[in-house]
């Protein structure tokens, strides 16, 4: 696609500069009046839902930008698809096995999250899997279904083991799953001492390694999981313990969104030769837990670690058929597949929506393009290069200009530039950098030039969000979630920015954008002029798996406004609003106390008033900002439509 702006402009190129029907998965579109809508096919009319207007609605409701908007029926059509899929497969490999879904709590632990998941989970039986103590207290509290299965992992005391050995008493389907062969020791006296037969899990470490961001968590040297040798020396524990007949499931993981049905396959199958070699041990072994790993494609370019060369289908295919191909060549019977799809669920349900404060533009000074009597040597070579640059001598021109960038900072160090020489200098260098820009563009032999100067052309939008409380994950590791305007997208976006929040911190931004034309990646995102008195709105979506709870309180900024949008045919309902965080609660989590410093400040206000620094007016007045400012948001609170 070619993004050079345009005067003509309309929905059908925004969605195709942003890949909003790539990596929407149907959820997400762009209606004629170029708003980003919210799509919900389950209902006749209402069957679309303005971002931008339901903001503003939100807005005049008294909820506060950044807000994060959560979707439940996405939630609900995502589990539908996912079992969808893993029964179509069994039906056309005739496969003996059922499917059972568990839904990992570390994804998303919010309470009305988690309602949600288990409320439409319940129809297919959909499970749960807790990896701490305080997730299985969370999963035997929501757990009622009889049909559904908890799975326990991650490490475990003596008081997590018997709260599951006691969950069976309340009619619960509970696997303890053996993560480290000292596990089993506790399983097995802790059984004894409450006389309640267990059900034992084994987690195998296998040797196939998912690719992408979260590889370390799988393979030989991922931190849980029984080698071979553990698992052959546990069999045997348990059959001298009588307890064989409790083992019952095999589970393992490949990693976190693996992006490759290749890697999926090749830890399917070492998995299935496990199960297989275990059942001819004598193990009865019913279930097969296949883990996570089912990816989201967060950029709709098919391949890439922010994206999966397969599909729901696919995947539900591949798992089917090499367990049933491996048990029919070993002769044993088809287990029960469980997989712990979480990130697949609740990724495309929640997106954040902040708004832009202001912007910092590279612009060029027309007046420097003009010679004067007192240039230096410098900006007579600058000027040269300005009036003389054209394709023929674009890489030589391009080397050139790198240098004199360094020259113009190392001259002015040294006392041998003016201060308004280095500025006609640099006001020179950006306007050569877009001369050259716009020359390169296309130019096979300067594609490296072109991009380069890209990145230094680009400028800043500040945005009121901040990057490590709602987005750490893509300060952390480089993840790559589809952002985009979520209004005037019947507009050309005529300006390349990059974004960064209300952190004093240089990492607080976003650097990684869709380029839909490449499947790549590219350090700008295409945006509009910001328009006196009109807010404009930016969105981030995908981030309903792992984000809120992985936010941090950097500079002390807390969570934000969330709020549950239930799409209904005369419009929407708000199901929930969560308030985030005032200034007084996050100072709390750091172990401030708000009357202290309350006092503390009217102390130093009373101080001022018998040296006569303040009048009894203006400490009343320190007073009250003071005061509001502990009740208020931690995100910037200026009026609607400031810029």
């Amino acid at each position: 696609m070619d993004k050079t702006p345009k005067v003509d402009w309309d929905v059908q190129q925004s969605e195709s500069l942003y890949g909003i029907q790539d990596w929407g998965k149907g959820f997400f579109s762009i209606n004629s009046s170029g708003h980003v809508v919210v799509v919900n096919d389950k209902l006749k009319n209402q069957k679309e839902l303005s971002l931008y207007e339901l903001v503003q609605d939100l807005r005049e409701r008294g909820l506060r930008s950044p807000l994060l908007i959560r979707f439940p029926h996405i939630i609900q059509s995502r589990i539908e698809r996912i079992n969808s899929c893993f029964q179509k497969a069994i039906k056309e490999y005739e496969y003996s096995g059922k499917y059972f879904g568990v839904y990992p709590i570390k994804v998303n632990q919010q309470r009305h999250v988690l309602e949600e998941i288990v409320r439409f989970g319940k129809p297919f039986n959909l499970g749960l899997e807790c990896g701490s103590k305080p997730e299985l207290l969370i999963a035997l509290a929501f757990m009622k279904n009889p049909g559904s299965y908890i799975v326990c992992n991650g490490f475990k005391d003596q008081e997590y083991i018997e709260t599951a050995l006691l969950s069976q008493k309340l009619g619960q389907n509970t696997f303890i799953v053996i993560d480290r062969r000292s596990e089993l020791d506790l399983v097995v006296e802790a059984a004894r001492k409450l006389d309640i037969r267990p059900r034992i899990g084994f987690r195998a470490k296998i040797y196939s390694q998912g690719s992408g961001k979260w590889m370390e968590s799988s393979g030989f040297k991922s931190k849980f999981g029984l080698t071979p040798s553990e698992i052959v020396e546990a069999v045997d524990f348990l059959k001298q313990a009588h307890l064989l007949d409790s083992l019952e499931l095999l589970h393992f993981h490949v990693g976190s969104q693996i992006p490759s049905i290749h890697e999926i396959k090749a830890s399917v199958k070492e998995a299935g030769r496990i199960f297989s070699e275990l059942c001819s041990m004598g193990a009865p072994l019913k279930f097969l837990d296949v883990g996570g790993g089912l990816g989201v494609d967060y950029d709709g370019s098919g391949h890439g670690d922010s994206s999966t060369n397969y599909s729901d289908q696919e995947y539900a295919n591949d798992v089917i058929s090499i367990i049933q191909s491996i048990c029919e060549e070993k002769q044993v019977p088809c287990p029960h597949i469980i997989s712990e799809s979480g990130r697949a669920i609740v990724a495309h349900s929640s997106l954040l929506v902040f708004d832009v404060l202001g912007s910092h533009e590279m612009k060029v000074n027309t007046g420097a393009l003009k010679s004067e009597p007192e240039d230096t040597p410098l900006v007579k070579e600058l000027l040269y290069i300005y009036e003389h640059l054209d394709e023929n001598n674009i890489n030589e021109f391009y080397n050139d200009l790198q240098e004199k960038g360094i020259e113009t900072r190392q001259l002015f160090s040294l006392g041998g530039l003016s201060l308004k020489q280095r500025a006609k200098a640099e006001d020179l260098y950006w306007a050569i950098a877009q001369k050259m820009a716009i020359l390169a563009k296309g130019l096979e032999e300067a594609e490296d030039i072109y991009w380069n100067l890209q990145d230094e052309l680009s400028g800043t939008y500040f945005c009121n969000f901040s990057v490590f409380q709602s987005l750490p994950d893509s300060w952390a590791v480089g993840q790559l979630f589809p952002v985009m305007p979520i209004h005037r997208l019947d507009e050309c976006p005529g300006k390349r920015v990059k974004l960064v929040d209300l952190t004093c911190d240089s990492d607080g931004k976003i650097e990684k954008f869709i380029d839909t034309e490449t499947d790549e990646w590219q350090n700008y995102l295409e945006v509009h002029s910001l328009k006196k008195g009109e807010t404009y709105y930016i969105g981030v979506f995908l981030t309903g798996a792992y984000q809120e709870t992985l936010g941090d309180l950097h500079n002390l900024f807390g969570d934000t406004d969330a709020v549950h949008i239930t799409m209904t045919e005369s419009g929407y309902t708000v199901d929930y609003v969560v308030e985030g965080d005032t200034v007084t609660e996050v100072l709390s989590y750091v172990e401030y106390s708000r009357a202290e410093l309350i006092e503390s400040i009217r102390l130093l206000a009373e101080e001022g008033i018998r040296s006569g620094r303040l009048s009894n007016k203006e400490a009343r007045l320190l007073m009250r900002h003071y005061e509001q400012g502990l009740s208020g948001y931690t995100y910037h609170e200026g009026p609607e439509g400031e810029l």
